[in-house]
């Protein structure tokens, strides 16, 4: 089996197509209707071509998820590194969780399969270089790279919810909390979960931005203490 970044593009004698072409059509699909949506025949018809004619240029669908993943990983750049190996995995850490929130399908593609096309590896060697600020031992600052990912993925996931939630039922956060807000009262009001009580009657209401800096930092820490 060849690897799609390992073949040189077709390329017709009239050029009405191109891969970047699909691929954009493809990511535009999965940006408002979900990866599920994303199928040889709709990306044909949204570039108006035949479904044939598509696998001229890719042999499957996996190869067209491969070249989604990457083509989203090339928007824009990572930061520079600053030498300083917690500030510089903090910002790997922001720019994931970034790119996730831009391109939600991305997550389970990212908890699937490893990204092998140039930006993908490009992001990929900017993270080790900012982890092998940390430590020189490679297993470690992969480990340790690793981990950030699962973190990001992890702490995503409810944010990701939180808009699947409201696409389904229309309703905001602020909206839900309104009409669950008598059944909450009668709960605090009951006695029965005193510790439940005090985080809605006196924890402050963290951000989905505020709870990511909060664990990134409880990660980070941690992982000074158990690479150095």
């Amino acid at each position: 089996m060849s690897l799609v970044w390992s073949r040189e593009p077709y390329a017709p004698k009239r050029q009405a197509m191109s891969v970047e072409r699909i691929v954009h059509a493809a990511i535009a699909v999965a940006d408002a209707e979900g990866l599920d949506a994303v199928s040889m025949r709709r990306v044909a018809a949204e570039v108006k071509s035949g479904t044939t004619s598509l696998y001229r240029y890719l042999e499957n669908r996996d190869e067209l998820l491969d070249l989604m993943v990457d083509a989203v990983w090339g928007e824009g750049a990572p930061e520079p590194l600053t030498g300083d190996w917690r500030a510089d995995l903090a910002e790997v850490a922001r720019d994931q969780r970034a790119m996730v929130l831009r391109h939600p399908w991305l997550a389970g593609l990212m908890a699937s399969r490893p990204a092998l096309g140039p930006n993908s590896l490009r992001r990929l060697e900017h993270a080790l270089a900012a982890a092998a600020a940390l430590t020189a031992d490679i297993t470690r600052a992969a480990a340790v790279i690793g981990m950030i990912g699962d973190y990001v993925l992890g702490a995503v996931a409810k944010e990701l919810a939180e808009q699947e939630a409201r696409r389904r039922t229309g309703l905001s956060e602020d909206e839900w909390r309104a009409a669950v807000g008598p059944y909450i009262r009668e709960v605090v009001a009951s006695g029965a979960y005193p510790q439940f009580s005090r985080q809605v009657v006196e924890a402050d209401d963290l951000s989905f931005g505020d709870r990511f800096e909060f664990g990134l930092a409880c990660l980070l820490t941690g992982c000074a203490e158990q690479v150095r």
